[in-house]
């Protein structure tokens, strides 16, 4: 099992946007794609509740079977449809992929 989690920082405003708009809007894109791409095996999204200066602003956490599975989600056109859209609303993004 593979686990990617994916935290980003949002602009205070971005595509007509606000932060808490474009946060809503990515989570509610992020949550659309389980349907559509079936190798995600899990998901789980947050906002970030501590708004310190160390925090990232959301956080995603997905699950796939194996290493080709979350290839196949990365380059899925639905999830690159989010992705672009994550790209005009953030400022910065962490990743990690870990196996379980």
């Amino acid at each position: 099992m593979i686990r990617h989690i994916v935290m980003w920082r949002f602009l205070e405003s971005a595509e007509g946007n606000s932060k808490a708009e474009n946060i809503r809007i990515a989570t509610e894109s992020l949550y659309a794609l389980i349907p559509k791409i079936s190798e995600i095996k899990k998901m789980e999204i947050g906002a970030d509740v501590m708004h310190t200066v160390a925090s990232m602003d959301m956080a995603l956490i997905t699950e796939f079977e194996t290493l080709d599975t979350l290839h196949t989600y990365a380059v899925h056109p639905e999830h690159l449809k989010v992705a672009e859209f994550m790209k005009k609303v953030t400022e910065a993004r962490v990743v990690i992929d870990c196996e379980l």
